[in-house]
């Protein structure tokens, strides 16, 4: 999950936050902001590719947490 918008400011590059949601899948968002409906913060704040790193190392396996706690499997 990202969010089109301005790569940053006159300032310097766009904050972001990583957000992890009931199913435990990781998603970019705008620091300023607050988070959709579904999502929640992981305290994680950093530029892009700082919260893409974070991502990379938390986020080993891309199965859904109902998958991997041995709900339906298709």
């Amino acid at each position: 999950m990202t969010v089109d918008d301005a790569p940053g400011t006159e300032e310097g590059p766009r904050a972001w936050s990583v957000l992890v949601n009931d199913e435990e899948q990781y998603g970019l968002f705008p620091a300023d902001r607050k988070p959709p409906g579904g999502w929640r913060s992981t305290g994680f704040t950093g530029t892009e590719q700082e919260c893409s790193g974070y991502v990379d190392e938390q986020w080993t396996d891309m199965r859904p947490l109902s998958l991997r706690s041995g709900g339906t499997q298709g």
